[in-house]
């Protein structure tokens, strides 16, 4: 399994948002996981993608022990290292920089992991053409439309190789068609690169393309495929 989760709880203050969450990922597999507004879901995301400390429980990606006892396991500095090196993000608001072209937005996160500008640009490059964009590299993102201002969010967010790709919301600000050439892409990066992929989603169509989709509610989970 590249992440296993165990008895997961989260609570602020007085209210229990998770109440004993148990998770397996396996490599290669896209996930959904699914349930009502306030369910807990990106909550839940965030502890998997290591934003976030559990109040209880336990977590592990790519064998390596995260959280353990609602406790991290690594220091500040190791957290975020990790993070870098091993975990992408991709959410509902692209959170792209203004002021940098696609290529820069996406070569960033190589350069923070230390590689040189040189094997980041070509990293960069070959990412941006897999996600179709090879003619708006120089762009900024004032300059593409939604859909590849997403693209350019997933290129940044595999930049670095990660075990797991955690995408809350991917599609929530796009139309219906910019949302099926992103359904589409994750399929294909799932298919092409044996990325493992965990995704919140309200999307039923978006949740029937994964191999497995999973309910949240009252901070359980249950199965649904």
């Amino acid at each position: 399994m590249i992440l296993e989760a165990g008895g997961i709880k989260k609570e602020f203050g007085t209210l229990q948002v998770l109440r004993g969450i148990d998770l397996s990922v396996e490599k290669g597999e896209l996930l959904s996981v699914t349930g009502a507004s306030g369910a807990g879901k990106s909550t839940l995301l965030q502890i998997l993608g290591t934003l976030m400390t559990p109040s209880e429980g336990t977590l592990s990606i790519d064998g390596y022990k995260i959280f353990e006892n609602g406790k991290s396991c690594l220091s500040g500095k190791d957290l975020a290292a990790f993070r870098c090196l091993k975990i992408g993000f991709v959410f509902q608001s692209h959170h792209l920089l203004p002021e940098f072209t696609a290529l820069e937005n996406t070569m960033m996160p190589a350069l923070i992991r230390g590689l040189s500008k040189a094997q980041a640009r070509q990293k960069a490059e070959k990412l941006l053409e897999r996600v179709g964009l090879e003619r708006r590299m120089d762009h900024k993102p004032s300059e593409l439309s939604g859909g590849e201002q997403q693209r350019v969010a997933i290129a940044r967010a595999l930049v670095n190789s990660p075990a797991v790709l955690f995408a809350d919301e991917p599609t929530g600000n796009l139309d219906s068609a910019t949302k099926e050439e992103i359904h589409s892409l994750l399929r294909e990066l799932r298919s092409t690169l044996g990325q493992t992929i965990v995704l919140v989603t309200h999307d039923n169509s978006l949740s029937s393309m994964c191999d497995r989709s999973v309910f949240i509610a009252d901070g359980l989970l249950t199965q649904n495929a």
